[in-house]
């Protein structure tokens, strides 16, 4: 079973490609992609609306995105999130495998 979040990240003013830009500029991104259970963490632009950016992140369980969560790398995140005035909007998506 893997988790996906897909996670909507929009402001005001490219603050949401400078948000994603400095994760991946001071090594957040590396740290988490080297946690335990981490399966993908890529940044994609939408062509339709320069002001968002789409986040998917994959965990190999539950119990993974959790720890990622209790991670020093949230604090981060909420930093940056915060500095950029960022909004939110979550989806996750559970994948069963046969």
């Amino acid at each position: 079973m893997s988790l996906t979040v897909n996670i909507y990240y929009s402001g005001e003013n490219g603050n949401a490609r400078k948000f994603a830009e400095e994760m991946i500029s001071s090594g957040t991104v590396e740290k988490i992609k080297s946690e335990e259970g981490n399966e993908r963490y890529e940044y994609f632009f939408p062509m339709n609306n320069s002001e968002m950016v789409l986040l998917i992140d994959r965990w190999k369980n539950k119990e993974a995105l959790d720890l990622h969560h209790k991670s020093p790398m949230m604090k981060k995140i909420v930093e940056l999130r915060d500095k950029y005035k960022l909004h939110m909007r979550v989806e996750q998506y559970t994948e069963f495998l046969k």
